[in-house]
């Protein structure tokens, strides 16, 4: 199977490097000299564009500003792929989201692509977490996966488990309400409270005594 990564950013780059030690990786964006230069440090991923990434790809990830969805959505075709939506709604200025817990990025994204299958994943996840790996002290990242639509979401959740990460469940698209403000707290924690970005969320569990 073929993925795509649209967008050439540190959260592209670590996503492409993730995913291409395992599995072909097709990375486009607005800008193809980005993309010819992520690639170039990246094995088994390569440059096309978009509209060759949207073709070849079975599952898509969108690893662009929220805010750059709506153009894309309205200048190419995602009908019936599966879409990670890998987005943020925050200000600019990062003082909160711009919507939120009434509502989701990937809610938004999915009434802007009513014919893909629309996951919400790894929206949780600092870039350079993934430059030092996936990882913490012998426990894996979580990646935490919500969808409405079971059969892209557990795709998606196998993908994830197959690159290294502790891929969870987190039900349907809904949960992304909740998702995003974890992401934000993470932004929090990380930046405004001193703790740095080689931080992630994480549940505790056990079996109750």
């Amino acid at each position: 199977m073929t993925y795509a990564i649209i967008g050439t950013g540190n959260i592209a780059s670590g996503l492409a490097r993730t995913l291409a030690a395992k599995h072909k990786v097709l990375v486009a964006g607005r800008d193809a000299d980005k993309a010819e230069k992520l690639v170039s440090t990246v094995k088994n991923a390569s440059a096309v564009a978009i509209d060759e990434a949207l073709d070849t790809a079975e599952i898509v990830f969108l690893a662009v500003p929220f805010d750059a969805v709506s153009e894309l959505a309205a200048r190419y075709n995602f009908d019936n792929k599966i879409v990670v939506d890998v987005t943020n709604p925050f200000k600019a200025d990062f003082s909160g989201l711009t919507f939120g817990y009434d509502s989701s990025a990937a809610e938004k994204i999915a009434e802007l692509l009513p014919n893909a299958h629309v996951v919400k994943a790894l929206n949780t996840i600092f870039a350079q977490v993934y430059e030092q790996g996936l990882i913490f002290e012998g426990r894996k990242v979580p990646a935490y996966v919500a969808a409405d639509d079971d059969a892209a979401k557990q795709e998606v959740v196998t993908l994830l488990a197959d690159v290294g990460f502790d891929a969870v469940d987190a039900g349907g698209l809904l949960n992304a309400r909740y998702l995003e403000p974890l992401a934000y707290l993470n932004v929090q924690f990380g930046y405004m409270l001193g703790q740095g970005t080689q931080i992630a969320p994480a549940w505790l569990s056990r079996q109750p005594a």
